[in-house]
């Protein structure tokens, strides 16, 4: 029985991590958008900005998840090119969303933008989980349940 809470308690600290490195990501986002936009010295349009922020703070998620979340000590060579694909995914989940909810079949935006929002999480979680930092060293947290 202590075991299952063990594995429990690591399932729910791992989740713990992801949430806060997620959290801190999207406040990194916002932030450097707003920031890339009004810089009248980068000149960015507003697509621009939200594009280099969205970069940045995908590098920030990558390390963050790798050292913090998964605690993978893996080669970058291996894990950021499957990270980055992950990446693009939820980009592109997050533009057809919109392009399929609401322009081809008329729903109002809170729904693809719903979508997205909790899609891509979940997506996220399991496949950092499963594919990108699954080969962790026998030392560090389990996979989730």
């Amino acid at each position: 029985m202590s075991e299952d809470r063990s594995d429990g308690g690591r399932a729910l600290k791992l989740l713990t991590r992801f949430g806060l490195v997620g959290i801190a990501a999207t406040i990194l986002y916002a932030a450097l958008a707003a920031a890339f936009a009004k810089s009248e010295r980068l000149g960015f349009t507003p697509i621009q900005a939200s594009l280099a922020a969205y970069a940045a703070a995908a590098l920030f998620s990558y390390l963050a998840h790798k050292s913090v979340t998964f605690v993978s000590g893996r080669p970058h060579q291996t894990e950021a090119p499957r990270f980055f694909l992950l990446a693009a995914t939820g980009l592109a989940i997050a533009y057809g969303a919109p392009a399929l909810l609401t322009v081809k079949l008329g729903l109002p935006l809170i729904i693809p933008v719903l979508v997205t929002c909790l899609l891509v999480p979940v997506i996220n979680f399991f496949v950092l989980d499963r594919w990108v930092f699954a080969e962790r060293s026998p030392d560090q947290p389990n996979r989730s349940a």
